[in-house]
């Protein structure tokens, strides 16, 4: 049996508590029979003793179910008990089990209300049985007044440990309602950038059909359709691998800052890395890749045609910076649902760092963000 378990789950919620409280008060019968015949603390019972001793231990059965009617049937059969100064000792165990489990179930005034009303019964049938033995009084009363106490703390340790679990439950929510947001914010970036890239090397592809067809040029064609597979297959891979990641047996790492080179390939930007040695965090990294993905699937979409694209990563002391700059003359994230930016906004701020993104003085569109190498832990 799991003692911590019995501790700190609710006693009432526990499977089979008939049958397990039955089980306890044949125990405690028997046991309370050997007492009775083996310890010389009061009057042999006879037939009587016998009935009223055994009678004591039925309602335990039920203990769990109904605390307190059970402890009232114990008292109306062990009162007349001691009070016919039968042998003390044997209903004793019964006894402290139904008040253990009345103080540990019960609210506290209703524990001190038994408290006061069983000392009060049990030190006036005392005090008739046995009034010159002051140290049994003592003793009696002590006996009912730590079992209560044990009974409360019992009980309050049980709400402690619900309210730690309660409290690990909805930080356990709290953390997989974030997971489901980074995972569409991935799913978003990933999908968003394949579709707008194969869309226009489609229709490059489709241009070059329809332009000449007498004069086809098959050089063009072919780069536009190697550029759709290659699209297909990075999509394909990114794709499994945030799949790994929710089966959580990931083959692969989040994208990072080595991830760029093939990213911007795709998109006809030139990229500057100018991180040197410096250790990038996971965080960081991955979340300087999804903003300049981001950005490049804004500027492909919204941006003028032929415009010049240009990703500048750097380390600023402990700040990783990322510049994506759109020399056309239309702003890039303008369009669609407007959740382009705000999701880069997102997630900068997901690792402590700030993005910014507007119109250029000299025309286009850029994205600026700075992110904090030392800032805090969080998923991404």
């Amino acid at each position: 049996m799991d003692f911590a378990a019995a501790f700190t789950r609710d006693p009432q919620a526990a499977p089979y508590p008939v049958r397990c409280d039955a089980s306890a008060a044949a125990v405690f019968a028997v046991l309370a029979a050997v007492l009775a015949l083996t310890v010389d603390d009061g009057r042999a019972p006879d037939a009587l003793g016998w009935a009223l001793l055994l009678a004591a231990h039925v309602p335990l059965a039920w203990r769990r179910r109904a605390p307190m009617p059970v402890l009232l049937a114990m008292v109306a059969c062990v009162v007349p008990y001691h009070a016919l100064d039968y042998m003390h000792l044997a209903p004793i165990p019964a006894s402290m089990t139904a008040l253990y489990t009345v103080a540990s179930t019960g609210r506290p005034r209703r524990t001190l209300f038994v408290g006061l009303s069983v000392t009060s019964v049990t030190l006036t049938i005392q005090v008739f049985v046995n009034p010159h033995e002051m140290v049994e009084l003592l003793r009696v009363s002590g006996w009912v007044i730590a079992m209560l106490v044990f009974g409360a703390s019992i009980r309050l340790y049980r709400q402690l440990v619900a309210g730690v679990m309660e409290r690990a439950e909805r930080e356990a929510e709290r953390k997989v309602a974030e997971e489901r947001l980074r995972i569409a914010r991935d799913l978003h970036d990933l999908l968003a950038h394949s579709i707008t890239l194969i869309g226009v090397q489609t229709s490059v592809a489709a241009h070059v059909l329809v332009a000449d067809p007498d004069r086809l040029d098959r050089e063009a064609l072919v780069k536009a359709l190697d550029g759709i597979t290659e699209t297909c297959r990075d999509a394909r891979s990114e794709v499994r691998t945030t799949l790994d990641v929710l089966r959580a047996t990931p083959e692969g790492p989040l994208p990072d800052l080595a991830s760029l080179p093939d990213l911007v390939r795709t998109s006809g930007a030139d990229l500057t890395v100018r991180t040197g040695a410096a250790k990038v965090p996971a965080a960081v990294g991955a979340a300087a890749y999804r903003i300049v993905q981001e950005s490049l699937t804004n500027a492909v979409r919204h941006g003028a045609p032929g415009a010049d694209l240009s990703v500048d990563v750097g380390l600023e002391k402990d700040v990783l910076t990322v510049r994506v700059t759109n020399g056309g003359s239309a702003p890039g994230g303008t369009g669609g649902s407007g959740y382009g930016i705000l999701g880069m906004r997102e997630r900068a701020r997901s690792v402590g760092g700030t993005l910014s993104a507007g119109p250029r003085d000299g025309g286009g569109f850029e994205v600026a963000a700075e992110l904090p190498l030392l800032g805090r832990e969080v998923t991404v």
